[in-house]
């Protein structure tokens, strides 16, 4: 089982340590909603995901529930009409205490890709921040 929560440690989560689906994507909902330019996602069996504290559900389209830390904006689930048939849900793989131990497999929604995401492997990289 993965470990993971929002930024204040009001809402806790475990989650199987296998995903049956792993993404980034680049949706403008996702970049709105998050003022990241993509998000990272891990697809798990919703009844798998075990939780403490109550996260607040904003409904982000006609389909589409966003769950959230109400006290620190921290997002963490995703859930839509598609995935509650499956039974799945999707976590946010940054919301992870090692976010390494799930990869994502594939980038989604790269029609709505900010340009400059391409070539940040160009740009000068610093372990920390430059003094």
């Amino acid at each position: 089982m993965l470990r993971g929560g929002c930024h204040c440690g009001e809402i806790k989560f475990e989650m199987p340590d296998q995903a049956a689906f792993s993404t980034v994507c680049h949706c403008q909902d996702c970049r709105k909603q998050s003022g990241a330019p993509m998000l990272a996602w891990a697809m798990v069996p919703k009844a798998a995901v075990s939780l403490q504290g109550k996260p607040k559900v904003y409904s982000s389209s006609e389909n589409g529930q966003r769950s959230f830390c109400p006290t620190c904006g921290t997002g963490l689930f995703f859930s839509n009409g598609i995935l509650d048939q499956m039974g799945m849900m999707q976590v946010r793989i940054a919301a992870l205490d090692d976010p390494n131990s799930i990869p994502p497999k594939v980038q989604v929604q790269t029609a709505e890709r900010v340009r400059w995401v391409g070539s940040l492997h160009d740009l000068p990289a610093f372990e920390r921040f430059p003094s």
